[in-house]
């Protein structure tokens, strides 16, 4: 039985705890929603890392979310969001919308929903 995308949560992820801001936010903004949340403490901090590895570690969490039935997919990362974004979205085009937290993606974010 299909699940309604109603039903199905928003996925936020950072590269560590730093984006449980964003998910306030998005919890502030968007009550009736559900979360998931995914803090990439294993391999924090993104910002000293080359753009191939961040591009990587997005397309790896984004899978992991998505498998848990992510309707939306939020990247809470600065790091990640510049590094990945633009590939994001082009791999889940016409499935899942992706967003980023540079300004003004938190708007899209509470759009999309």
């Amino acid at each position: 039985m299909r699940i309604p995308e109603s039903e199905l949560p928003v996925a936020v992820f950072d590269s560590g705890v730093g984006g449980l801001t964003v998910l306030h936010e998005c919890l502030v903004s968007l009550p009736h929603e559900d979360f998931l949340y995914l803090g990439d403490t294993a391999r924090f901090p993104y910002g000293v890392r080359p753009a191939e590895q961040l591009l990587s570690f997005a397309l790896e969490l984004s899978d992991i979310l998505l498998e848990r039935g992510a309707k939306l997919l939020v990247v809470a990362c600065n790091s990640a969001t510049a590094a990945a974004l633009p590939a994001l979205r082009e791999r889940l085009a016409g499935g899942v919308a992706v967003v980023g937290v540079v300004a003004p993606e938190s708007r899209l974010a509470a759009a999309a929903t």
